[in-house]
């Protein structure tokens, strides 16, 4: 009784009725037996791990810019400096070029500078024995938390794996046991911007031109449509009907080897295309444009990426020296300026730490135009000369 009240009582019917779906018509649109449309976009979040696998592991231009700029600068060979005076035996000098028994110093700077472009953090650990550095590991950046201190800078790091969490107390020792290498961040006091956070929006672009035109090849290289049924008004398409065309176009018209195949229609079927062809959508220079930007984010030039351009030898020549001067030398430098001055202590002097730019081949140039111009310099006595070359002074060298 109580269930035939609830369901015959005329407020509770008002209140169904209320909330009960709209009633629809019948669209138009039910001729139509298939069609696709553009949704809205979906970016890549702004992660290092979502980061990391879209651009460094499935974009091309993104992995040969990291691998470029990383390789490049851990072929730099560097020079230790106590004030004026170069140290050609000093023991960093050893410690740069065998950071840990797993590593060569190359492998070693080409993950730090890798962490670097691709998280915009890098971390150094040192491990002591006693009171002196004797190996260099390269940290994982997702992995590191910066835990500050009462004045807002780090007091301590925190590195988990596994879960498990190692902390690191900066104020421990004489020399922090974490160094933390950054890129200027404008909205953040702890953690550095990565160059591939900018250039997010022209990653994700070029990898859906490339998942589309590989969907496209898959599909016979043909743009999307529609089959449009053109029969008597109101008239629609039986269920066996419609599953019966939908399988012979799966089976009959998709794919590769289905290619050049001609549609025959019948009964008042129609096609309709629904999508730009690659030629209308100016495809190439859409893929072309995001690259260039990729490129520009990193800092390299886009010919040395393989994208068209002004691919001749002299600017390919000119290219690669400006991608050194602007790019991988600064990098290099300001890494080798850190570890100097995070060492120091160590060796109760001021060092530093710099890129020997006469084994750098790509500079040979611009090296041979200083040396001229400073070697025809009457006024210069032969230390200034040396000394404006990078070279120490020598004794009986203060004249003209």
């Amino acid at each position: 009784m109580k269930r035939a009240f609830f369901m015959a009582h005329p407020l509770i019917e008002n209140l169904l009725t209320m909330f009960r779906p709209p009633e629809t018509k019948a669209s138009r649109t039910a001729q139509v037996l298939a069609f696709e449309s553009g949704g809205r976009a979906r970016w890549t979040p702004r992660d290092y791990a979502a980061l990391a696998r879209e651009g460094y592991l499935a974009n091309a231009i993104v992995h040969r810019a990291v691998r470029l700029v990383a390789e490049n600068a851990a072929s730099c060979s560097f020079l230790v400096y106590e004030g004026a005076q170069e140290q050609p035996a000093h023991p960093l000098l050893q410690l740069i070029a065998r950071p840990n028994p797993r590593q060569d110093g190359a492998s070693f700077f080409e993950a730090l500078v890798s962490h670097l472009l691709l998280a915009g953090n890098a971390y150094v650990e040192a491990v002591s024995l006693g009171d002196e550095v004797r190996e260099l590991y390269a940290l994982r950046p997702d992995r590191m938390k910066v835990v500050p201190g009462p004045d807002g800078w780090a007091e301590a790091y925190e590195y988990g794996v596994a879960g498990r969490s190692v902390r690191f107390d900066q104020t421990a020792s004489a020399i922090p046991p974490i160094l933390h290498l950054t890129f200027f961040h404008p909205l953040d006091d702890h953690y550095g911007l990565a160059p591939v956070e900018p250039a997010a929006v022209a990653i994700d672009t070029h990898n859906a031109a490339a998942k589309w035109n590989k969907a496209l090849l898959d599909n016979a290289a043909r743009p999307s449509g529609a089959l449009v049924y053109a029969g008597p008004e109101g008239a629609v398409l039986s269920d066996s009907q419609f599953d019966r065309l939908k399988r012979e176009l799966t089976d009959t018209y998709q794919g590769a080897v289905n290619a050049g195949r001609p549609l025959l229609l019948e009964g008042g079927l129609d096609w309709k295309a629904m999508s730009l062809t690659p030629k209308d959508m100016d495809f190439l220079e859409a893929k072309q444009s995001a690259a260039r930007e990729i490129a520009l984010a990193f800092g390299v030039p886009p010919m040395l990426l393989g994208i068209p351009g002004d691919n001749t030898y002299a600017n390919f020549q000119e290219a690669n020296r400006v991608f050194w001067r602007q790019t991988v030398l600064p990098l290099a430098s300001r890494i080798g300026s850190s570890i100097g001055r995070w060492l120091s202590p160590q060796a109760g002097e001021e060092l530093r730490i710099v890129v020997d730019t006469d084994r750098i081949d790509a500079l040979a140039s611009d090296r041979t135009a200083l040396w001229e111009r400073v070697a025809a310099a009457p006024f210069l006595t032969l230390n200034e000369k040396r000394e404006a070359t990078g070279y120490a002074p020598i004794e009986g060298g203060d004249r003209l």
